[in-house]
């Protein structure tokens, strides 16, 4: 009988509670110990090393009968643009796309800078063809979207409150910054670019005309973005979350 053992961070995503993290799979069985892993609980992508018999393996790998095989969680930070035994096709940089049920956390990536697919109502074949397609790190709180075999990177976000959620993506993915906030469209996610006052000065209200001189639009939808006081709040609760922001930004009251 193979047993596999399961550290403690992996062990709450058990389907069922084994005792110590430790389930034993019947004789007979033969298959690959991916798809084991998986019928217990734990989705793929939280999977950080798996070792047999004291031998490191891959996702491919068919444990022999009475095999011991320990399964780890990955060990912060996780660099996507490495290759690794369990996943040798590494990502050129760091992207994502975000699930529906952590959607508040998209806005806020896009606030750092961070290339964020989102839209209301994406569903999950379109996430992972997304992430598939564009290379992207998929976060959720769907442990079924990521048994998908065509996600290659993502986090099961553990954490309830969009800030806390923010702070645990950055520090797992060793996102170091210094981060330039507000150069993403909020909405779109393009990058913003520089436009000069005197294009769009007849979209804009009394006080800023008379107060504000640099700006940046979206070139996707279009929308103005400048230095406000919803900037300088926004980049304050950034601060509070000690994430380190780069000095030049663009935002919008």
């Amino acid at each position: 009988m193979t047993t596999i053992q399961f550290d403690p961070e992996l062990s709450l995503l058990l389907r069922v509670p084994h005792q110590e993290g430790a389930v034993r799979v019947p004789p007979g069985r033969r298959a690959a110990v991916k798809d084991m892993i998986e019928a217990c609980g734990v989705p793929h992508t939280e999977v950080g090393a798996i070792v047999a018999d004291g031998v490191p393996i891959g996702f491919s790998h068919i444990p022999a009968p009475e095999a011991r095989v320990s399964v780890a969680a990955p060990s912060p930070p996780v660099d996507v643009t490495r290759p690794t035994l369990l996943r040798p096709h590494a990502f050129d940089s760091v992207r994502f796309v975000v699930d529906v049920n952590v959607g508040k956390l998209a806005s806020l990536l896009r606030m750092l800078g961070m290339d964020t697919c989102y839209r209301n109502g994406i569903d999950d074949a379109e996430i992972a063809e997304v992430a598939e397609r564009q290379s992207r790190i998929v976060l959720t709180k769907d442990k079924a979207l990521l048994k998908r075999r065509c996600i290659v990177f993502g986090r099961l976000v553990r954490e309830r409150l969009p800030d806390r959620q923010l702070v645990e993506v950055v520090r797992f993915f060793g996102l170091a910054g210094p981060f330039i906030p507000f150069s993403r469209c909020l909405l779109c996610n393009a990058p913003l670019e520089a436009v000069a006052k005197a294009e769009i000065i007849h979209r804009l209200e009394p006080k800023t005309k008379k107060y504000y001189h640099r700006f940046t639009r979206c070139p996707d939808c279009d929308r103005i973005f400048w230095r406000g006081s919803h900037h300088d709040e926004m980049a304050a609760r950034l601060r509070a979350l000690e994430i380190p922001l780069a000095d030049r930004a663009a935002g919008r009251t």
